[in-house]
């Protein structure tokens, strides 16, 4: 049977890292890459595993996904965020996909938005590139929004992954703050232009595409909010590239 090495980076995730780690104890290895947690993740995550390490030197998603990347020694890799849980369906999937031919494989990512599972919004099927050969792919270094790079094409499973993004409000609120900055950071680094209208414009769109073109209104209550709070983050990134690129003048 091939060997899986496990990867997760963490930074304060003690309400949802042991669930994660739970869900993939019967791995070969579990590699845990903390940024500076001040909570009790690290605590937590050596009841699991002796592989924990700290690097508070932050680059981004994609760079600290690749530093934990480098720390494992099996033959396949399973990448997994903090907020994440295997299945027991799941992870006999992912058994068996490791006795056929080497790929790189999808998991379809079934996600909780304030405590609901959305099923509509683009939300899901949420396909992402996580089950790889060690040595056959790596993570793009994009500060967010990091992705699997890798030649060819992915297979895809079929049991979910599950997600446990934005339990609460104050997270959405929280996470959409910090996520629209860093994507007008590197926006305006690209050099791309904005303007009030642009920011009223996308924010508009982003809405009426998550509620209306993705089918958002099917998921309620929760994807009416979700909608909105797409629209905001759409809405204050180009705000911020605006002010960005007024204060480099």
């Amino acid at each position: 049977m091939p060997t899986l090495s496990v990867t997760i980076i963490t930074k304060n995730e003690a309400e949802d890292i042991r669930q994660c780690l739970t869900s993939v104890a019967w791995v070969d290895e579990i590699i845990v890459m903390d940024s500076g947690s001040e909570d009790e993740t690290l605590s937590i995550c050596r009841e699991f595993t002796d592989q924990v390490f700290v690097d508070t030197d932050w680059q981004g998603f994609g760079v600290q996904k690749n530093r934990a990347l480098a720390k494992a020694t099996s033959d396949w890799v399973l990448s997994l965020d903090a907020d994440e849980v295997i299945s027991v369906e799941l992870a006999e999937e992912i058994k068996s996909a490791m006795t056929s031919e080497p790929n790189i494989y999808e998991l379809p990512r079934l996600s909780t938005f304030c405590g609901k599972e959305i099923k509509h919004s683009g939300w899901w099927p949420d396909y992402v590139a996580r089950l790889f050969p060690k040595g056959k792919a790596h993570f793009s270094d994009d500060k967010v929004h990091e992705r699997l790079v890798f030649k060819g094409e992915a297979s895809q499973l079929q049991n979910p992954l599950k997600h446990n993004t934005a339990p609460n409000l104050h997270d959405v609120l929280e996470k959409m703050n910090r996520y629209s900055s860093i994507g007008a950071e590197k926006k305006h680094q690209d050099g791309k232009s904005s303007s009030l209208f642009k920011a009223i414009s996308h924010g508009l769109w982003a809405f009426l595409w998550s509620y209306f073109g993705r089918a958002g209104f099917l998921d309620g209550r929760e994807g009416f909010i979700l909608a909105v709070t797409k629209a905001e983050n759409s809405y204050y990134r180009y705000l911020k590239i605006m002010y960005l690129n007024e204060s480099k003048k």
